[in-house]
């Protein structure tokens, strides 16, 4: 092979190194910067009945009623004695539990979620006296297994259905610091202390991605400007009435369907059919109407449906898990445009302040959120009559995720977070306040009642 072609080398030279500064010059550009926020300086301390053990944990918001925990974190502090006489051994524990049970069905089912457990010190083990502070570090886990599968780690989540059958449900996590003592000492009353507290497990997490722009519509039709960045999902209304065309609803999300749940999820939707169907609809529409100015009729809601199955079993091939399903937000509608064969509505969902979890499976137990069905029906003294509608119901299911946080642009993932994926479109129906239905992930859809 010929080398007449290299180049020459050349050795490198501190004086050729570009000078570094912390901030951009003005012909430079900052491209993306990570800030690592500062951890909480707080303490949070929990004392035993007796006040003879404190278990202080770091790294707390100040007056925090529990302390909280993220993915993967440590859970760091100390434990402080106010004596130490006759102390044989001072241990530090954690434990997360999951617990499911059916009411009148008589299934009831425990799993370890954690388990983990440091001696800090030990009269056989360590020389000299116990001191009268011990510090530990014990890092959760991010996974765990039920026998049969891993999941991820689940956040601290309480969920019930009253009535028969019905179901309680709760995620818990504790740490807790033991002092064991001589049997000489406990005969003088003055046995082995404890003390323990719950804690927040809340793991983090964000959009990979922005909420879009707007749809920008493309005048006097009712189509918009193609983007990647927005999806369409259509649905057809039958028309029930002597002359009537059928309905088309066309329902736009941003593509990603992951969203902040202190974030609004915004949407367009627009109704194309002829100019008599919409008229013989729009009363029944999305927004106030003459015929009931006080009542919203066409909603987009949505729901989370919790599930438990204790038992694992088959009846008759059906699965005999029992779950509720909840509304955590409603759709608020703006008239965005109309012509002769089609009317549209931009609007928006906001997640109920209450909610701070999304959703997770962990075993038996699951968290799906999803919009609601698109249902049209007729009122008369507010009781549904399908048989009288001048359109035949419309069920309309869009699998969406909710993340902690919202998306930032510094280009970078901290640690402690994740980057929620999209979730699957697969989604069957759900009834819009208890149903056996079964459907998968969290979402979002229309209902409408006439």
């Amino acid at each position: 092979m010929s080398t007449t072609s290299l180049p020459s080398y050349v050795a490198p030279s501190l004086a050729r190194i570009p000078s570094y500064s912390a901030e951009p010059h003005a012909y430079e550009q900052r491209l993306a910067l990570n800030r690592l926020r500062a951890p909480p300086a707080g303490d949070f301390v929990k004392q035993s009945r007796g006040g003879s053990v404190s278990l202080r944990l770091i790294e707390q918001e100040d007056n925090a009623s529990l302390p909280m925990y993220g993915c993967g974190a440590a859970v760091e502090g100390t434990v402080d004695l106010a004596k130490t006489d006759g102390v044989t051994t001072v241990e530090v524990k954690i434990e997360g539990t999951l617990r499911l049970k059916e009411i009148a069905e008589g299934g009831t089912t425990t799993n370890s979620l954690c388990l983990s457990k440091v001696v800090l010190w030990s009269k056989d083990r360590d020389a000299g006296p116990c001191p009268l502070s011990l510090p530990f570090s014990l890092t959760l886990p991010t996974t765990f297994s039920d026998g049969k599968d891993n999941y991820p780690l689940p956040p601290t989540h309480e969920a019930h259905l009253s009535g028969v059958p019905g179901f309680k449900a709760a995620i818990d996590y504790s740490v807790s610091a033991t002092v064991h003592k001589s049997r000489a000492t406990s005969l003088l009353r003055l046995g082995n202390s404890s003390v323990s507290t719950p804690f927040i497990y809340y793991p983090r997490s964000r959009p990979a991605t922005p909420i879009p722009r707007p749809l920008s519509p493309i005048h006097g039709t009712s189509h918009f400007l193609a983007t990647p960045d927005w999806k369409c999902y259509e649905c057809r209304m039958k028309a029930q009435i002597m002359g009537g065309k059928d309905i088309k609803s066309s329902l736009y999300l941003p593509t990603s369907r992951v969203f902040c749940i202190s974030q609004p999820i915004p949407f367009h939707i627009t109704f194309s059919s002829s100019a008599f169907s919409l008229a013989a609809f729009m009363p029944y529409g999305p927004t106030a109407s003459i015929l009931a100015p006080n009542k919203q009729f066409t909603q987009i809601k949505l729901l989370r449906q919790s599930t438990v199955d204790v038992r694992n079993a088959l009846v008759l091939g059906t699965k005999t898990d029992i779950w509720s399903v909840v509304n955590i937000g409603e759709g608020v509608f703006s008239h965005a445009g109309d012509g002769s064969d089609w009317i549209s509505f931009v609007g928006e969902i906001r997640v109920h302040d209450q909610i701070k979890v999304g959703g997770f499976k962990a075993g038996g137990f699951s968290i799906k959120v999803c919009p609601s069905p698109c249902r049209l029906y007729p009122t008369l003294h507010d009781t549904p009559e399908p048989a009288k509608a001048p359109f035949g119901e419309l069920r309309q299911v869009i699998p969406v995720r909710l993340t902690t946080d919202p998306w930032s642009d510094d280009g970078m993932l901290p640690a402690n977070f994740s980057a929620s994926p999209t979730p699957p479109e697969e989604a069957q129906g759900l009834h819009p306040s208890y149903s056996r239905t079964r459907w998968p992930y969290e979402g979002l859809g229309v209902r409408g009642a006439m």
